[in-house]
């Protein structure tokens, strides 16, 4: 405040805020305090301060109020202790509370057994819901999918940035190749033989954004070829299914065992199509065993069509490498990876092989959907591959991965009676299950969220019905955090019981 505006008394009525437009005089005598966290805490639970909203200085505040500074001191105070908001230093106070509370819940506090709001959990999940849990403020993520984002090779993507730049000419700022960039289509094929066992040529590769997007064009393209139905694991990724059902594609769930997937059941489907995930199943982590691979590959040659989505096959510490697919049978297999799990979901880079037959659709679905993914990433994704720094890298990421998983393991057995791990060997991700309990694990995971803490509930992976679960991403977060997020599960866990 400017020493020229006017200075309110402690006891004047009309003070005011533009701040949630506060108005002192509207709090009762005696209980300022509480009105004053009683309108936050309220803002907090409608959204009108989501996540991140940062409150107002407490000497600011409290003079705008013309209160004590102590008044606006101890209701931040109460919102912290509450988990609301948390001070950051210089940064200020900061919203951090998760949505889907109510403001009469948030403040009896603590909720009781059974008693735990459903917030972004609802029983039938779809893209807004899993839109709304990913934009959903928390403390500690547990979200499966998502690398050490920390570990980003910051300093050996602007050196490669540098170099690329250096050598562009000005017509190579122009509309590149829509299948992708000659550089790094010709890495790709040569990443891909050295670690996953598949021998192309740079012609039969086309970049795209992500898995999710490699989704969306065959969904395309099968339909035009007479495609409308494909099977999927079940359990099974949610996004995935979701991605070819958008494309207008019916999905039949076919069950997943200690094998992997049940080829007899995908056999009965009449299934045209299969979308799986062989060298570490999402959310099982089981591997397709030797004889499920000769039945699978059996129906393929017989005219079905495999769709490969090998999300984080690199991601492996305590079993030997599982060949891909596509490696065995190039013309009954579509092959789909990306850098998302490797280096950042961001940037938004992966890649498609598919038979012969389908090459030139899947490249006109390509081009007409977005003319090709920006070519400057796609460089400097090439020269990282051709020169060793994502080998380097994998290798570094890998040895933090294990580390943080073996945390997320000791943490599970001190913390969640009851819970069995599953899929522990390779990934990103723990999937758990509580066998024979009667609670409903989306209960589990909005009262986890009340505590600061999100993840998966299995059911959102799953088509049939199952025991209740969780999927645990590990990557992501300090061995501190797993450690502490595991012991507020169980806290969650003691709640639904």
């Amino acid at each position: 405040m400017s020493s020229a505006e006017p200075h309110h008394s402690e006891g004047s009525k009309s003070a005011g805020s533009d701040f949630l437009q506060l108005d002192i005089g509207q709090a009762p005598p005696g209980g300022r305090t509480e009105w004053l966290t009683a309108r936050i805490r309220a803002a907090i639970a409608d959204g009108t301060l989501p996540g991140g909203s940062r409150l107002p200085a407490g000497r600011v505040l409290a003079a705008e109020l013309a209160v004590s500074r102590g008044l606006v001191t101890e209701a931040y105070q109460r919102l912290a202790d509450a988990g609301q908001v948390v001070g950051r230093g210089r940064a200020g106070t900061v919203v951090v509370a998760a949505p889907g509370v109510s403001a009469a819940a948030t403040a009896a506090g603590p909720q009781a057994a059974g008693d735990v709001p459903a917030g972004p959990f609802g029983p039938q999940p779809g893209g807004p819901l899993v839109d709304a849990l990913r934009a959903a403020p928390c403390r500690i993520d547990l979200s499966p999918g998502v690398p050490d984002l920390t570990a980003f090779p910051r300093t050996a993507w602007l050196q490669a940035e540098r170099r690329v730049l250096a050598g562009l000419t000005p017509a190579d700022f122009g509309y590149g190749n829509p299948q992708g960039a000659p550089a790094l289509r010709a890495a790709v094929t040569g990443w891909l033989a050295r670690n996953r066992g598949i021998r192309a040529e740079p012609e039969e590769v086309v970049i795209v954004a992500g898995v999710a997007q490699a989704l969306g064009l065959l969904a395309h393209v099968l339909r035009e070829d007479g495609v409308r139905t494909v099977a999927v694991e079940d359990p099974g990724s949610l996004g995935a299914r979701q991605q070819l059902e958008y494309g207008r594609l019916h999905t039949v769930p076919v069950p997943v065992d200690e094998g992997g997937l049940d080829t007899a059941a995908l056999r009965a489907s009449g299934a045209g199509a299969v979308l799986l995930t062989p060298a570490h199943q999402f959310p099982t982590g089981v591997v397709l065993d030797g004889e499920r691979r000769r039945e699978l590959l059996g129906w393929a040659a017989a005219g079905g069509l495999v769709i490969e989505d090998d999300y984080d096959a690199e991601h492996r510490y305590d079993r030997a490498p599982v060949p891909a697919l596509r490696a065995l049978l190039p013309e009954g297999v579509c092959y789909a990876g990306s850098v998302s799990k490797l280096l950042a979901p961001a940037l938004r880079l992966g890649w498609l092989l598919v038979p012969p037959r389908l090459r030139e659709a899947v490249a006109a679905a390509k081009r007409y959907a977005d003319l090709g993914n920006p070519v400057l990433a796609q460089l400097v994704l090439a020269r990282l591959m051709e020169s060793g720094q994502l080998e380097r890298h994998l290798r570094f990421v890998r040895r933090r991965h294990r580390r943080r998983r073996d945390t997320m393991l000791r943490a599970v057995g001190a913390h969640l009676p009851g819970a069995r791990v599953h899929g522990a060997a390779a990934g990103l991700h723990l999937m758990v299950t509580f066998d024979g309990a009667a609670f409903e694990d989306t209960a589990l995971a909005a009262a986890a969220l009340t505590l600061g803490v999100k993840t998966h509930p299995l059911s959102w992976h799953r088509v049939r019905s199952g025991p209740p679960g969780l999927v645990l991403g590990y990557a992501a977060g300090p061995p501190s955090e797993l450690e502490e997020g595991i012991a507020l599960l169980g806290e969650a866990l003691r709640r639904v019981h």
